[in-house]
């Protein structure tokens, strides 16, 4: 238990500190490369603030816990909608630009709603997951050619960053910080599962549960991470842009890749109970981002820190009962 436990933690700090590594060699050598710094904001930093979900899950799914896979992505979503965008609009208010109001809340809504239909028959088999990465891709495609587009201040602020960054780190060196990024983040990946089954198997509590909790919190680090450093700098979008971005990676592509390793059999309690509260807050980050001032506060982080407060409590009380 002791061992697990030290393996947990140890797992969940290599996870973070990989991951923010990862993100910096990618985003480093794909500017070498000539990406458009666009891209490299919304696929390739997108991509790694949600890449602890995606590894656990898939490392879950292969070695036989696709139930810890399911939890990691729906708490991971209660929890960035619950406890980051509660947490980051408790310390200074976000405001909601109105193309997100008009576009992502929409695919937000409507990608929390389709990942319901696969759990109705209590299992998430490979065809459905394949449906799942599909769609995933296509909003991807959708994504980038609208931003594309648009050209906004993400683009310009990461291309500043990385174009500062890309003169003082020389091409070597970035691919060094890829490749070890990538590597420690399979390996503490491991080390987090093994240490999440293993205690789940000592207390005798569900592997869903281990996922939906202490794991989901733990994959959702960097997203708290980025969401404050970028309210700090004024970045209202990218805050909230980060949070709804790593929700449609965690349901459409993190469910999807663990389903295609090994379909997940769905406990009833998942549909009644943890999508049922993944779409409840969903709608109440959408209805308090809808309101006149299109703003989050300290009245709306409330309201969302006490959801996930609310629904912590609930699975502890269920286990416990």
């Amino acid at each position: 238990m002791l061992l697990a436990s030290a393996a947990m933690l140890a797992g969940l700090i290599l996870l973070i500190w990989s991951s923010d590594k990862f993100v910096e060699g990618a985003a480093l050598t794909a500017r070498y490369a000539g990406m458009p710094p666009l891209l490299i904001g919304m696929v390739i930093i997108g991509f790694g603030t949600s890449a602890p979900e995606m590894t656990v899950s898939a490392l879950a799914a292969w070695q036989g816990n696709p139930g810890l896979a399911l939890g990691n992505a729906f708490g991971s979503n209660i929890a960035n909608i619950g406890l980051i965008l509660g947490m980051t609009a408790l310390l200074g208010t976000l405001t909601i630009a109105s193309n997100v109001i008009r576009r992502e809340f929409p695919i937000l809504l409507f990608i929390t709603l389709l990942v319901g239909w696969p759990l109705l028959d209590g299992v998430v088999s490979r065809p459905e997951s394949w449906l799942l990465l599909v769609g995933f891709a296509l909003i991807m495609i959708w994504s980038i050619r609208a931003g594309l587009k648009e050209r906004d201040a993400l683009g310009d602020e990461v291309d500043a960053k990385l174009s500062s960054e890309a003169e003082q780190v020389p091409l070597g060196k970035a691919i060094f910080w890829l490749v070890l990024g990538l590597v420690v983040l399979i390996a503490s990946s491991r080390l987090l599962v093994w240490g999440a089954v293993s205690i789940a198997s000592s207390l005798g509590v569900s592997d869903l549960i281990i996922g939906l909790t202490i794991v989901a919190v733990g994959t959702s680090l960097p997203e708290l991470a980025s969401s404050i450093a970028a309210l700090r700098k004024g970045e209202h979008d990218m805050a909230l842009g980060n949070v709804l971005g790593s929700n449609l990676f965690n349901t459409l592509a993190v469910v999807g890749i663990a389903g295609v390793i090994n379909p997940i059999a769905v406990p009833g309690e998942v549909l009644s109970r943890d999508w049922a509260i993944m779409l409840a807050v969903t709608l109440l980050l959408i209805g308090l981002g809808l309101m006149p001032r299109r703003t989050l506060g300290r009245t709306a982080g409330s309201l969302l820190l006490l959801s996930f407060v609310g629904y912590s409590v609930l699975l502890v009380s269920q286990q416990l009962a």
